[in-house]
């Protein structure tokens, strides 16, 4: 029996599918705490996409492992900033509800 091999396109198809996952998430959910977590699970679709990349086109190299942490440091400051103006909206509106911020409409 031969041993399983993943390749670039098993790693492609699990990134399709966590992006796709995380897009239907921040489309769909109405909590903002929850669009986060979407959005990081889309982030860390692309980090899995951009080492996949670096380990089947250069393998010598780490810029795909380079760029993953950048993506990395990225997130964690993107939650950092959103979690800070999620408390601060619920501290005056009592609700994350995202239908319910209406300060930039007309």
């Amino acid at each position: 029996m031969q041993p399983l091999s993943i390749g670039l396109v098993h790693y492609t198809v699990l990134s399709a599918i966590l992006f796709g996952i995380g897009l239907f998430g921040v489309l769909a959910k109405k909590n903002a705490v929850s669009v986060l977590i979407c959005i990081e699970l889309m982030l860390n679709a692309v980090n899995i996409n951009l080492i996949a990349f670096s380990k089947f086109v250069t393998p010598g190299d780490f810029i795909g492992q380079i760029f993953a942490i950048f993506v990395i440091t990225v997130a964690a400051a993107e939650v950092g900033v959103g979690l800070a103006i999620i408390i601060a909206i619920y501290r005056n509106k009592l609700t994350v509800n995202l239908d319910e911020f209406d300060w930039l409409k007309w």
